[in-house]
């Protein structure tokens, strides 16, 4: 019993000694020096066009000879330069297949229209820059859907906009199977960023 006594006099000295050492060992100086303000934010890309649709009027009951034109604004509404490509559809191929669609990027203060002559063929452009000229059933307009920098690619920087002039024809020369036909298009606008996308 008494060598018991002993050795749990023994543990409480060492355990007393031991929270002495450690109690002694923590007593050092120290600092600290935190680094903040480490941000990273991402850009967006965001392209809008104005007017949503109907870039011209509607042509109720048109006529071999009739045109119609319009224009609309392209603007980049993101923080990050992108290229965009267009591309059409059509819901009557026979119809798109017989009309002419000439798409140009404004130069002046207002587009050179008719750009085209009643039988289908192009009128000369004063200020304009032709983007694509061909039948109205065309997919690919202006450059490519496809990832990376196309051939035919638009580029515009954050918060650029420009303007595109889009015009049609149904020539004198179409035949009677237009008649009683009815077609509308959709131009859609597909964008990407540029930096790192080669």
């Amino acid at each position: 019993m008494k060598n018991l006594k002993i050795v749990l006099v023994a543990l409480l000295i060492m355990g007393i000694a031991a929270a002495v050492v450690g109690t002694v060992s923590t007593a050092i100086f120290t600092d600290s020096s935190a680094v903040g303000g480490n941000t990273f934010n991402t850009g967006t890309v965001d392209i809008t066009t104005s007017p949503a649709s109907a870039i011209w009027a509607s042509v109720p009951a048109g006529a071999p000879g009739d045109r119609a034109t319009g224009s609309l604004t392209v603007t980049n509404n993101g923080s990050l330069q992108l290229r965009y490509s267009l591309s059409g559809a059509n819901t009557s191929a026979t119809l798109a297949a017989a009309m002419n669609l000439r798409i140009g990027l404004r130069g002046g203060a207002s587009c050179d229209f008719p750009y085209h002559n009643t039988d289908g063929t192009n009128t000369a452009l004063a200020d304009d820059a032709q983007l694509f000229s061909g039948t109205l059933n065309t997919t690919a307009l202006i450059g490519s859907n496809a990832q990376g920098n196309q051939a035919g690619d638009r580029t515009l920087n954050a918060a650029a906009n420009e303007v595109l002039c889009f015009a049609v024809v149904l020539p004198t020369t179409a035949g009677n199977g237009v008649q009683g036909l009815n077609d509308t298009s959709t131009f859609t606008f597909e964008a990407e960023q540029t930096a790192n996308n080669p």
